[in-house]
């Protein structure tokens, strides 16, 4: 497709070529209305920045960029989150970088988050998490020429740099560590079909039940406790119900024993529960929760230093 010019833009937005250059340039010269005008028009074309023009420039933002497309209420829920973010600041502290955090609701929102962010050249690169299956986001960012690292296994990335945990090998140790207990019935509360690391979950999950010859059953969520909450009612009103559950993290986990303390059941007499991440949710509770550990500091932090290592 041929490339949007600026001549082009400025055209459509009734504006001349240099309002154009000091609107997508961020500079000063135009007005706060022509400059938001602009934007709008060079989105709705999907502009993209001149790679070489920008290359010609030395001048960075000295911010990166990363963008999380989750509810409110689950973001100050989660602790996966308020780890990563401190594991990225603590990185970026050091080479007196900034850390712009854009909340959206949507992936689409998130995709125009990008192109804002390239068009105005307000980050030199950004931290991409929550991959999906074939990820949309993936080939944008190529189209920008906006440096990213991802947070996802290989098979997801689609050959840009990425960070992961071995989360197929973690699997096979829950259920290992459950058969070996004496289980047969597990099941797990998972997170939504839709992200890449629930996809290798279920799929590690899958492949590791036949290995241990347990009979199994899966429901996917949210993520947040009420649905890790609802799916544990769920499980417990079987006949006959799972005496292991394995949950994709910490919160639910958490939900998943009030309920099952709520039902009169003992963990883990009763029921095995097993957490995903082992944040400070799973050691203060009673019982504390078995989970599978993963440092979410240094996760952040090791995506941060794979971003500096691409600019530098």
């Amino acid at each position: 497709m041929p490339r949007v010019t600026i001549k082009e833009i400025a055209r459509r937005a009734g504006v001349s070529k240099g309002a154009v250059s000091y609107a997508l340039n961020n500079q000063p010269g135009v007005s706060a209305a022509t400059r938001a005008r602009v934007l709008r028009v060079a989105e709705e074309m999907e502009w993209v920045p001149n790679r070489a023009a920008r290359q010609l420039s030395a001048a960075r933002s000295e911010t990166f960029g990363l963008v999380l497309a989750r509810t409110a209420q689950t973001l100050t829920e989660e602790p996966f989150y308020m780890g990563f973010v401190g594991g990225v600041e603590s990185v970026l502290a050091e080479r007196s970088y900034a850390l712009a955090l854009q909340v959206v609701t949507n992936l689409d929102e998130e995709l125009a988050t990008y192109r804002k962010w390239a068009a105005e050249r307000r980050v030199d690169g950004v931290i991409v998490v929550d991959l999906r299956v074939s990820d949309p986001r993936i080939p944008l960012l190529r189209k920008l020429g906006l440096p990213a690292v991802l947070v996802g296994h290989p098979e997801l990335a689609d050959g840009l740099p990425c960070v992961w945990s071995d989360a197929t090998a973690a699997m096979h140790t829950a259920l290992g560590h459950v058969a070996t207990l004496g289980h047969r019935r597990v099941a797990r509360v998972a997170g939504p079909p839709e992200y890449g690391d629930v996809w290798i979950r279920d799929r590690a999950f899958v492949e590791a039940s036949s290995r241990y010859g347990l009979e199994t059953k899966v429901i996917h969520t949210d993520y947040s406790a009420d649905q890790g909450a609802a799916a544990t009612r769920d499980l417990l009103a079987a006949d006959p119900r799972p005496t292991a559950i394995i949950y994709d993290n910490d919160l639910m986990a958490v939900a998943g024993l009030s309920v099952v303390q709520g039902l009169g059941a003992v963990v883990p007499r009763d029921i095995t529960l097993i957490a995903w991440d082992d944040s400070t949710l799973c050691r203060i509770t009673h019982p504390r929760l078995t989970a599978m550990s993963n440092n979410v500091v240094g996760l952040g932090a090791e995506v941060t230093h794979r971003l500096l290592a691409l600019l530098d």
